[in-house]
């Protein structure tokens, strides 16, 4: 891929950035030719004026004078209706762009591995999705084929210019060098001054991002004065990295302004004696100051645009880096069972979430269906990873686990998750009403269903109370609610879809004791004929499991019912339940 650093185009990503307006192909083509059309139709406007001065204003043809106005009275017209087109559809095409490949982005990173997002920053991810693709706006409206546009407007230009007279041209053209050195310099330095710019608002807004979400513990241990402070330094380099880009195009403007007006002062002093000597007419005395100003604004123009084409090129080279990050779970099974009976086994599974650094060893059991199995173990011993392993968040390396007699890897991904309820610890909530919590906005679930799923377990009662009921708006993460109130209507979310196997993943361990005997009916209700595998620190709450898997850094050092374990004079269970209810 491009190096943002180079000086060169990178033509291989500027043509897969090109290809995403093959959809609207009619609207490119038609910005094509509008650019064409317009280098003529522009650089008529200048000739006209010379053909008027020189063949009718001093030969008194008062009705060809009247003509020839009303003729550039039509071409100017033309060209405002051609320019407003060409602007309207060159932004309409890069705001098309834009809405397909945010939505072929987002749909792209919603399917990802779970991996992906354990070592990628969610503000590296947002910027990708937002930034770097409203950059990658500018090739289309402001880049490739407005450069292009330009570029046959300067050749149009300087062939009549040419042809009119090629004296005249040569001595306007002496100021070029310096105009080329000029416009070499402020690209070069606006384009570092634009990299900047973007790493400093990438880390902005990263900064933001993780300091508005921990806001909590920034209040609780009162650092709000300290994370000020590193805001203010953050604000500072973007602010110095926006002054000095400002500060190239406050530089370079006026001297392109300078090399103009030397050139044009060159053009009156050789014109002016040109005319005197009839080596150049009076009219083009008059029509090549408008021909130098269309010659200039482009090429003052055309670096600035150029380095916005090379930005939205970095910017494309980010997103694309993102879509060509192929890790996706492979999803080539073929079972959409309607109904599971809910048998879970794992047969000698081996984990790793890094190379080498196993997580799950040798891991195997059973579980039978309708029955429930607790998992206990101390943090970081692999109880989670199980949960995960289940629903195929993670492929494992070595090993099996089946369901109902079958490999996950024979399912079909989304008909098994399907039948996988899961409630965990940390409950997490969209924006939206209760209702749209519950039924995450899937169409074949009815108000009706979810009434009976919350009067059920127990949850009716407290929805029906808050204002609005079911269409009360929940904040952002669910702040405006308890932590029992978001566990019970995550357990009505984890019923409405009546899943097979129910797995909840130390559902009551940040619940007060008030709220834990509401929790634990819900509980009993949920996991009531389907099987369940419930992950608790609190063993009082484990008690009714059938089966309970003790694990300990990543193996199975004890499987069986809570009071054989009990019985186990020097058994880890044992030791974990005497030290647990000693504490109490």
């Amino acid at each position: 891929m491009s190096n943002p650093s180079s000086n060169k185009i990178d033509l291989q990503l500027l043509g897969r950035v090109l290809s995403l307006a093959r959809p609207y192909r009619g609207i490119f083509v038609l910005t094509a030719v509008l650019a064409v059309v317009l280098a003529p139709v522009s650089t008529a406007r200048p000739w006209l004026i010379q053909h008027l001065v020189d063949q009718y204003i001093f030969t008194f043809d008062i009705p060809g004078l009247t003509r020839m106005v009303l003729v550039l009275i039509g071409v100017l017209i033309l060209e405002a209706v051609l320019r407003y087109f060409f602007i309207f559809a060159t932004r309409w095409l890069g705001q098309m762009v834009v809405r397909d490949l945010r939505v072929r982005v987002f749909n792209h990173v919603i399917h990802l591995r779970l991996n992906y997002f354990d070592r990628t920053p969610i503000g590296t991810t947002t910027t990708r999705t937002i930034n770097d693709i409203e950059t990658l706006n500018t090739v289309f409206s402001q880049g490739a084929i407005t450069i292009i546009a330009d570029l046959l407007t300067l050749v149009t230009v300087l062939g009549v210019m040419l042809w009119t007279s090629w004296k005249l041209t040569l001595i306007c053209l002496t100021t070029m060098p310096l105009l080329l050195l000029a416009t070499w310099i402020f690209k070069e330095k606006v384009k570092v001054a634009y990299q900047k710019v973007r790493n400093q608002i990438a880390r902005m807004n990263a900064f933001l991002q993780e300091r508005i979400s921990g806001m909590r513990i920034i209040q609780i241990f009162n650092a709000e004065e300290q994370e000020m402070r590193k805001f203010r330094r953050i604000n500072r380099d973007y602010t110095q990295a926006n002054l000095d880009s400002i500060l190239y195009y406050a530089i370079f403007f006026p001297v392109v302004e300078i090399i103009s007006a030397a050139s044009l002062g060159l053009m009156v002093w050789w014109g002016a004696r040109g005319v005197l000597s009839s080596d150049v007419t009076l009219g083009a005395l008059v029509a090549f100051p408008l021909y130098l100003n269309m010659l200039f604004r482009p090429m003052r123009m055309l670096a600035d645009r150029f380095n916005q084409l090379q930005m939205g090129l970095v910017a494309a080279e980010r997103v694309f880096k993102l879509l060509d990050c192929h890790e996706h779970m492979d999803n080539h099974g073929r079972l959409k069972p309607t109904n599971l009976r809910g048998e879970v086994a794992f047969e000698h599974v081996w984990f790793a979430y890094v190379d080498g650094e196993w997580v799950l060893r040798d891991v195997s059991f059973h579980i039978e269906p309708g029955q429930t199995m607790a998992i206990v173990g101390a943090t970081g011993s692999g109880k989670t990873t199980i949960i995960s392993l289940l629903n195929r968040f993670y492929e494992i390396q070595k090993g099996r686990i089946l369901i109902d007699g079958h490999n996950v890897r024979d399912f079909d991904l989304f008909a098994l998750r399907r039948h996988i309820g899961v409630v965990l610890q940390d409950v997490f909530l969209f924006s939206g009403t209760v209702m749209e919590n519950i039924t995450l906005l899937d169409p074949s679930i009815t108000k009706e269903q979810v009434v009976a799923a919350a009067k059920m377990i127990g949850a009716h009662e407290f929805i029906m109370r808050l204002p609005g009921g079911y269409d009360y708006e929940v904040m952002e993460r669910g702040a405006t609610l308890s932590m029992g109130q978001r566990q019970l209507i995550s357990f009505v979310r984890a019923l409405v879809f009546n899943p097979a196997i129910l797995v909840l993943d130390e559902a009551t361990s940040s619940i007060d004791p008030e709220s834990e005997a509401i929790i634990q009916y819900a509980i009993e209700r949920l996991i009531e004929k389907r099987t369940s595998i419930v992950i608790a620190h609190r063993l009082s709450t484990i008690r009714h499991a059938d089966n309970i898997l003790v694990l300990h850094r990543g193996e199975v050092v004890e499987f069986g019912p809570h009071e054989e374990l009990l019985k186990l004079e020097k058994g880890y269970y044992r030791r974990l339940y005497e030290l647990q209810f000693a504490e109490v």
